[in-house]
């Protein structure tokens, strides 16, 4: 198993998401579990299967309607190494935002080119 090397929000949210879930999980239960769109969540579950922290495989159901769901699972090592990435993740603080009391900062206003 390969270790991540750059540990994103988006992976930590992927992570969590399979860490939650008894068995396999298909990809579009993983996006719903993290609010991720899907061209993020796919490639990350693909570098995860590269990097052999899971593995995937096609369900087999044939009674459910729709397409087949590829289902993906942690690998031994990968679920020990996802739960110590989650964590030790850090605490998610709200996005900071400049208070009312705090004035804006002026525009500059542009100066005219001379030659």
């Amino acid at each position: 198993m390969d270790p991540i090397q750059r540990i994103t929000a988006p992976t930590l949210d992927v992570l969590d998401a399979l860490l939650t879930v008894d068995g396999p999980a298909w990809g579009l239960l993983v996006i719903k579990a993290t609010g991720r769109q899907a061209g993020t969540v796919y490639p990350i579950l693909e570098r995860l299967e590269r990097q052999g922290w899971i593995t995937s495989s096609w369900d087999d159901e044939t009674d459910r309607p729709g397409p087949r769901r590829r289902l993906y699972e942690f690998t031994s090592d990968g679920v020990d190494a996802a739960r110590d990435l989650v964590a030790a993740r850090p605490s998610a603080a709200p996005p900071a935002r400049p208070s009312a009391a705090t004035p804006a900062r002026p525009a500059r206003s542009a100066r005219p080119v001379t030659s």
